[in-house]
């Protein structure tokens, strides 16, 4: 028994040194340097994408309010439909206004029946106060007097405009082309020309703003790295994500930005411009914005495969060191680009990056480096074994 138990051990020793060396420097099963594919990376030029969130808000929004006084004697919309500009939406009693036109064209007829016989009588009056027949104050009074009759008609002219106008404004006008609320006023109620209330509210839909919230210190950080280099600006185009988790089917572009930091946000708004000729943004709905305020142009795009995170959540990546070794890089990777890392710090132009064969690597084994393409060795399966 005893020597049995010797033979067992001195097998069970056998088994681990050959497991040893079957795992020799490289990690390959039959003592060869593990195959690992890589690809060259080089510096790219890759958008420095945000999402933020954003509000739309109409392209222009007008109440609309009677500038006259009077009763509403029909309303020519239908709630909830597209008007034009200058379309008539209210027709206010004219009665009082069309007498107070005719009033003022008579008050003028009058005016310059006035100064046609004021005129006459200092035509007269010149040649005879040249003979000195009658006297020049009479002159310079009848002078005087026709000039105010012409003077007579510019304000009866005046006053017959303004009612004329008035007049007009008893049909009230659409000021904007959209699309019209609820109205406020149904006909027969009294409206008058400085009610606070407005009569209903025109909103244009196509185009619409959508106001995006940025806070201060990601702007800050972000025109930092345009001072430092290897960051260009770039025209943002924006992408919106919709309530429901859907793309909106338009881009838009900034605007502007604005100047100020809102105290109660600690945020900056920048306002986009977008497309809605089907009216699926409303004003008021919350939107996600996505956008490229840059372009980084010293970036590298790494297959996500390659890329993993240690206990500390550090990015880290394996490279083909000196003499075909595998190298662990810690590299910075906070985003991603569809199927690549954007890898920003911890990688130089021409390395090469290991994305397959890296289950097994440790820092410093041999490996054999091949491209990413090349199909990679498997070893052969291992019959099984025969029952005892």
């Amino acid at each position: 028994m005893r020597l049995f138990g010797r033979i067992a051990l001195i097998a069970a020793l056998g088994s681990l040194a050959a497991c040893g060396s079957g795992e020799a420097e490289g990690g390959g099963r039959d003592g060869q340097p593990a195959q690992v594919g890589f690809v060259v990376v080089q510096a790219s030029s890759v958008p420095i994408e945000n999402s933020l969130p954003g509000r739309v808000a109409a392209f222009q929004i007008s109440e609309v309010r009677p500038q006259v006084s009077g009763v509403i004697l029909r309303r020519l919309f239908a709630e909830g439909s597209v008007v034009r500009q200058g379309q008539t939406l209210y027709q206010i009693d004219p009665s009082i206004y069309q007498a107070q036109v005719a009033q003022a064209s008579a008050n003028l007829q009058s005016a310059r029946a006035s100064a046609e016989a004021a005129s006459a009588r200092a035509a007269r009056y010149k040649p005879l106060a040249e003979m000195e027949a009658v006297s020049k104050q009479d002159y310079t009074d009848a002078l005087a007097q026709a000039r105010q009759a012409n003077a007579s008609i510019a304000q009866n002219n005046a006053s017959l405009r303004a009612a004329q106008i008035n007049l007009r404004y008893t049909r009230v006008p659409a000021p904007i082309s959209g699309r019209i609320g609820l109205s406020n006023f149904t006909e027969g109620a009294l409206v008058t020309a400085n009610q606070a209330d407005s009569l209903t509210t025109i909103t244009r839909l196509d185009p619409v703003y959508v106001d995006i919230q940025q806070s201060a210190p990601d702007l800050l950080v972000l025109r930092r790295s345009l001072t430092r280099g290897g960051t260009v600006p770039t025209m943002a185009q924006v992408r919106l994500t919709l309530p429901d988790g859907s793309d909106y089917g338009y881009t838009g572009t900034i605007q502007f930005t604005e100047v100020v930091v809102n105290a109660d946000t600690g945020s900056v708004t920048l306002r986009a411009r977008f497309p809605n000729p089907q009216s699926i943004l409303l004003p008021g709905m919350f939107v996600t914005a996505n956008l490229a305020q840059a372009i980084n142009t010293t970036a590298y795009l790494v297959p996500q495969q390659a890329v993993a995170r240690d206990p500390k959540g550090n990015a880290t990546l394996w490279v083909v060191g000196p003499g075909n070794t595998a190298v662990q890089r810690t590299v910075v990777a906070e985003r991603t680009d569809g199927q690549n890392w954007v890898v920003t710090q911890g990688l130089a132009a021409g390395e090469k990056v290991i994305t397959q064969g890296v289950g097994n690597l440790r820092e410093g084994a041999k490996i054999k480096p091949v491209p990413a393409s090349t199909p990679q060795r498997t070893a052969p399966a291992k019959p099984a074994g025969r029952a005892s």
